[in-house]
C-alpha cells in the first residue's frame, strides 16, 4: 500500500484537464487507474484535513479545526490509518508531511511524526542544502506576507526537501518489497514558500502564464467567505499574479517529478500487481479565483482536491468517475479493500464499489466546513449545487449552481424560484453537522 500526498494542491493536473501544468507522472498513474473528478475534503486546512482523513472522523469529532491542535492530545488512543496497517502486521513507514505535526516517543515535538503510526519515519522538511537555498527569487507582496515568496533554486532535486523525501521513499521500497507494507509519502509542494529547482521554473516561460479573470457580473463575496484581508492581493499587478502562479506551477511540476521516482521504483520492483497506490492532496487552492491566492475557503477551489487511485485487480485503466466521495471515506475504503477490521467507528464509508464500477451512484452529498474565529461556515456539495451557511445562516447564505457556475461567482440564495432546492440542501446540511 502506497499513499502519496501533496500539500495545497488543487485539481490543476493534466489528468483533470489542465493544459497549462506539466504533471506527466501523476497523469500516468491516472492512465493506469481511476480519477475521481469530485472528491471533497472535510476542512480546507492542512492539519484539520489530514487529521480527519487519517482517523476516519470528521472535524467536529476530532476537535481539530486549525493547524495548532495536536490530535494525540485530543484522542491519545485513536488508531490512525497507518497505525491500523501496522497493527495488522504491515511494515509502516512514513516519509515527509503526512500528519501536520506530532510527538516522538520521548515526548519531544517533531514535524509531521506520529510515533504510534510508523515503524520508520523521516521528514526532510528543514533540510534544504546550502546550494538549494540560493537562486533567483523574491517576495511578491514585498514582505507583507512572509510566506508569499518564490525561489528558482540552484542545485537539483535532492537539494530540496521533497527530493530527499522521494529518495528515502525509493530506498524504503527496496527494503520492504518482499513484505506487506504501508508507505506514506507526503510531499511539501506546491505549498509555500514556492521554492523549486530552476529547471522546473524554466518549464513555464513568463509570457506563457494564463491569468484568471473574474467575471464582471459576479456576486459580491460574503464577508466571511474569504478568510483574510484581500487588500494585499488587490494590490497585485499582472506581474505579481504571473510570478505567483508560475511559481505554484513550478512547484507542482517539481512535486510531480518526485512522484514519478516512486512510480518508477514500483515498476522496477514489479510491485504494481499487488500494491494499492493512492495519490491525493489535503485540500484545494485559489490562484486568483474570488481575488484570493490561498486556501481556507469552502468554495469549490478550496474544498475540492485531486484523488487518483490504482487498485490491482479492481480498477480498470484510464477510468474516471463523477461519483461524489469525501476524504473521510479513505480510511474505511482501504480497510475494506485489504480485508482489515476497522478499529473504531467511522464517519465515512467505503467507496470500493465505485472503484469496481465508476458509474456507481456513491454519495448524494459531500460536506466541508471552516471556522472564522468563533463562527463556522458549513457547506454541502450535492449533485448540481453548493449550499453554504455562515454561523447557521446569521452571517449569510450562499447557493451556487453547477456546472453552469463552476467557480461559484453567482450567489443564487435570494432567488425565490430556488427556495425549495435551498430547503432540501439545508436539510442535508443540518443532518450532517451538530445542532446549534
Amino acid at each position: 500500500m502506497v499513499l502519496i500526498l501533496a500539500d495545497d494542491l488543487r485539481p490543476g493536473l493534466g489528468c483533470y484537464g489542465d493544459t497549462e501544468v506539466k504533471t506527466p507522472h501523476i497523469d500516468s498513474l491516472a492512465q493506469r487507474g481511476m480519477v475521481f473528478e469530485r472528491a471533497y475534503v472535510q476542512y480546507p486546512v492542512c492539519n484539520a484535513s489530514r487529521t480527519s482523513f487519517l482517523t476516519g472522523w470528521r472535524p467536529d469529532r476530532t476537535g481539530v479545526i486549525n493547524n495548532q491542535t495536536q490530535f494525540r492530545k485530543e484522542h491519545p488512543d485513536i488508531v490512525t490509518l497507518p497505525q491500523m496497517f501496522r497493527e495488522n502486521g504491515y511494515y509502516s513507514a512514513g516519509i515527509g508531511k503526512l500528519f501536520h505535526s506530532g510527538t516522538k516517543a520521548d515526548g519531544s515535538r517533531t514535524f509531521f511524526e506520529d510515533a504510534k503510526s510508523f515503524d520508520y519515519f523521516a521528514s526532510y522538511h528543514r533540510s534544504t542544502t546550502e546550494l538549494g537555498n540560493q537562486g533567483e527569487g523574491r517576495n511578491v507582496t514585498n514582505g507583507a506576507l512572509g510566506w508569499a515568496r518564490w525561489l528558482a533554486a540552484e542545485g537539483d532535486d535532492e537539494d530540496q526537501p521533497d527530493g530527499m523525501n522521494a529518495a528515502d521513499a525509493v530506498r524504503i521500497l527496496d527494503e520492504v518489497k518482499d513484505k506487506p507494507f504501508f508507505l506514506g509519502v507526503g510531499f511539501h509542494k506546491p505549498h509555500d514558500p514556492f521554492h523549486a529547482p530552476k529547471k522546473y521554473f524554466d518549464l513555464f516561460p513568463p509570457d506563457s502564464i494564463q491569468l484568471h479573470r473574474q467575471p464582471e457580473n459576479r456576486t459580491e463575496d460574503l464577508p466571511l467567505a474569504i478568510p483574510g484581508d484581500k487588500t494585499i492581493f488587490a494590490k497585485f499587478t499582472d506581474q505579481e499574479r504571473m510570478e505567483f502562479k508560475r511559481s505554484y506551477l513550478a512547484c507542482t511540476a517539481f512535486m510531480d517529478a518526485q512522484v514519478g521516482k516512486i512510480l518508477d521504483k514500483l515498476t522496477e520492483l514489479k510491485l504494481w500487481d499487488n500494491t494499492i497506490v493512492i495519490f491525493a492532496s489535503d485540500h484545494g487552492y485559489h490562484l486568483g479565483e474570488h481575488a484570493w491566492w490561498n486556501k481556507v475557503t469552502v468554495f469549490e477551489q478550496g474544498a475540492r482536491s485531486p484523488f487518483v487511485a490504482w487498485v490491482p485487480g479492481i480498477t480498470d485503466p484510464g477510468t474516471r468517475t463523477s461519483s461524489l466521495i469525501e476524504f473521510v471515506d479513505l480510511y474505511p475504503t482501504l480497510a475494506d479493500l485489504c480485508d482489515l477490521k476497522l478499529p473504531h467507528e467511522m464517519d465515512g464509508k467505503s467507496f470500493a464499489p465505485i472503484l469496481k464500477d465508476p458509474n456507481h451512484s456513491g454519495k448524494t452529498a459531500a460536506f466541508t466546513q471552516v471556522s472564522r474565529g468563533q463562527e463556522m461556515g458549513r457547506s454541502v456539495r450535492a449533485d448540481q449545487w453548493r449550499y453554504t451557511e455562515w454561523d447557521f445562516g446569521r452571517e449569510g447564505v450562499e447557493l451556487y449552481a453547477h456546472p453552469q457556475d463552476p467557480k461559484e461567482y453567482h450567489n443564487l440564495a435570494d432567488k425565490p424560484d430556488l427556495t425549495e432546492i435551498q430547503k432540501s440542501l439545508k436539510v442535508l446540511l443540518d443532518g450532517n453537522f451538530p445542532a446549534e
